[in-house]
């Protein structure tokens, strides 16, 4: 049987409650919604609606207000921080003939469909891939230097906030990477069997909420279903 996928408020919401459980100091880091008018405004800039699972997504947090790793390599932009990142590298690319696919490569450096909506540690954006056909809404990588990068990508910005609702709630990884917490409380995902960071040791984060005393099935809050 196929899995069925959560759409990105379902995902968010477990995510959240999860969050507000074991590392309440990161959900403190999550933005309010994003505003209709903020999401018009950024569609009016790419000349493109968002995706459907990104303008989702936007509506439950507008981003972060710092760089975090609530998830497992990406920090979610503001939808400013998009339309920012957006045109400086559309702009870089039209200058430096960044937007044609290189003779060596698959990919060109930038695309104006591709929307990036988190970046890493390294500051590389992780981009939805907007271009007509079978692949519409893939994630990939855009750096630094090279073509962007689709291999082992997820299908869909949905399909990843779903994997991440069910590592928390359920246990297991994401693309091999595993949640654990700081001595700060902060979250982090690395390799399973990690046990420090930078010196400082960390500790598996705890699989779900904790079972309401009052009740007699010792039923949680819904949990993504694979």
């Amino acid at each position: 049987m196929a899995q069925q996928i959560l759409p990105p408020s379902e995902s968010w919401h477990l995510i959240d409650a999860w969050l507000a459980t074991h590392a309440a100091s990161d959900l403190a880091l999550l933005n309010p919604p994003a505003t209709p008018d903020e999401i018009r405004h950024a569609e009016r800039i790419l000349g493109a609606r968002l995706p459907d699972d990104l303008a989702e997504s936007l509506r439950c947090h507008n981003g972060m207000s710092a760089w975090t790793t609530i998830l497992p390599e990406q920090s979610p932009l503001t939808v400013s921080g998009i339309v920012d990142h957006w045109q400086t590298c559309v702009d870089i690319a039209g200058e430096n003939e960044g937007l044609t696919p290189r003779s060596w490569e698959e990919e060109p450096w930038w695309h104006r469909l591709w929307v990036p909506w988190a970046v890493s540690a390294d500051g590389a954006a992780q981009v939805i891939d907007q271009r007509p056909g079978p692949d519409t809404g893939r994630l990939g990588w855009a750096g630094h230097s090279g073509g962007g990068d689709f291999t082992d990508s997820w299908p869909d910005l949905a399909s990843l906030l779903h994997a991440v609702a069910r590592a928390l709630h359920e246990g297991g990884d994401v693309h091999g990477l595993r949640p654990y917490l700081t001595t700060q409380g902060g979250m982090w995902w690395d390799e399973g069997g990690c046990g420090e960071l930078h010196g400082h040791p960390l500790r598996p984060a705890p699989i779900g909420l904790p079972r309401p005393l009052a009740d007699p099935d010792h039923r949680t809050a819904a949990t993504p279903q694979s």
